[in-house]
């Protein structure tokens, strides 16, 4: 995915007067354009950086959902719609499986002595961007006992 297309997609949205589609990805390019400054890569936007903030844009948006109180429906409903816009441009996450194979390719050196924060300091790295950090976590976990 490129800043590009995410552009694209909020002028359709406005065009079509998608008001909800468009504010989450005029807050997502936002979001993008920040980071993106913050890191030193203004003008060279890349496909990695955009996956990062995406997933760090739904993170946000869950804990805004998880942290809202129940009498607000309609701050639920606008977080939730959000959300349900910025699921739309992630990256696709490795499954369990995967992450699994992984770590007996990459860690088969240290995977016997069962040393957990061997495992990870090779593994995040790897994994980073691609993988769910607490599914990655739980799944070390398991095989560590």
């Amino acid at each position: 995915m490129t800043i590009e297309q995410l552009r694209n997609d909020m002028i359709t949205a406005m065009k079509n007067k998608d008001k909800t589609t468009k504010d989450g990805v005029s807050s997502l390019i936002d979001a993008i354009k920040k980071v993106a400054i913050d890191e030193g890569h203004r003008n060279d936007i890349g496909e990695d950086l955009i996956n990062k903030v995406v997933l760090k844009e739904i993170k946000s948006v869950e804990e805004q959902i998880a942290s809202c109180p129940a009498d607000r429906t309609d701050l639920i409903e606008e977080y939730n719609a959000r959300l349900n816009v910025i699921k739309k441009y992630a990256p696709k996450l490795l499954s369990e499986d995967e992450i699994k194979a992984i770590i007996q390719k990459e860690c088969a050196s240290v995977l016997p002595d069962k040393n957990k924060g061997q495992i990870m300091k090779i593994l995040m790295p790897l994994v980073k961007g691609k993988a769910d950090g607490k599914l990655v976590n739980s799944i070390v976990e398991e095989l560590c006992k």
